[in-house]
C-alpha cells in the first residue's frame, strides 16, 4: 500500500480542493492549507507555480503516484499519436487500480490500490494484483469470489456520492465490470478541474 494513503486528505488541503469529491474532506471545513503556515495569505502563482500544481493534483488523484510513475506515464503519452494531454488521461484511467475505483467496487483509489495489491481481483478471470496493469477495451475485472462478501465492498457499491462513468458497465449484483472505451477528457468525472494541458506544458519546459 501507498505510504501516502493516511495523508490523503492533507493533500486535498495542500491542494486547496476536495479533489475527490468526498464528505468527509477538511476542505469542506477549511479551506487554507496544513501546517502552523496553512493559513497564510497566498501569494499569485507563477506560471510554473500553476503547471507543478495541475501536475501535483492529478498525480494525487491518482493515489498520489510516484514522479517516476507519472513522469513514465507522461512519455508513454507523448510517444502516442494525438493530444498528449487526452493520451495521459486515456492512460491513468485504464490503470487496473483506477478502474476498480471507477466501477465503485472500493469507496477511494487508496483503498482500490491496497484491494488489487491484496489479489481481490481477476482480469478477464486470471488474477492481478497489479495496480498499475494497464486494461483493455473489453477486458472484465471482476471481484474474486471469496472477496465478494467484504463489508468495504459492500458499502463502496452503495455510495452515492460518485457514479459509475459511462465507459465502464458495472454490474454490481455479480461485482464485475467490463471496460468498455479509453475515455476522453471530457467523459471522466473528475470533482474538480483537471488540466492536463498544464501538465504537459510543465514537463514540456522542464
Amino acid at each position: 500500500m501507498t505510504k501516502r494513503t493516511s495523508a490523503k486528505y492533507k493533500i486535498d488541503r495542500r491542494m486547496g480542493e476536495n479533489i475527490w469529491g468526498r464528505p468527509k474532506s477538511p476542505v469542506n471545513r477549511r479551506d487554507y492549507g496544513p501546517g502552523q503556515h496553512g493559513q497564510r495569505r497566498k501569494g499569485k502563482l507563477s506560471d510554473f507555480g500553476i503547471q507543478l500544481r495541475a501536475k501535483q493534483k492529478l498525480k494525487g488523484y491518482y493515489g498520489d503516484l510516484t514522479e517516476k510513475q507519472f513522469r513514465r506515464i507522461y512519455g508513454e503519452a507523448v510517444r502516442v499519436n494525438g493530444d498528449t494531454g487526452e493520451n495521459l488521461i486515456g492512460l491513468l484511467e485504464r490503470r487496473l487500480d483506477a478502474v476498480v475505483y471507477r466501477a465503485k467496487f472500493v469507496a477511494t483509489v487508496f483503498a482500490a490500490r491496497q484491494f488489487v495489491n491484496h489479489g481481490h481481483v481477476t482480469v478477464n478471470g486470471k488474477r492481478v494484483n497489479i495496480p498499475s496493469y494497464r486494461v483493455k477495451e473489453g477486458d472484465v475485472i471482476e471481484v474474486r469470489d471469496k472477496s465478494k462478501q467484504m463489508v468495504a465492498v459492500l458499502e463502496a457499491t452503495q455510495l452515492a456520492e460518485r457514479d459509475v462513468p459511462d465507459y465502464i458497465e458495472a454490474d454490481h449484483s455479480k461485482l464485475k465490470a467490463t471496460f468498455v472505451r479509453t475515455p476522453a477528457l471530457g467523459d471522466v468525472p473528475y470533482p474538480v478541474l483537471m488540466e492536463p494541458n498544464l501538465v504537459v506544458e510543465f514537463y514540456a519546459k522542464n
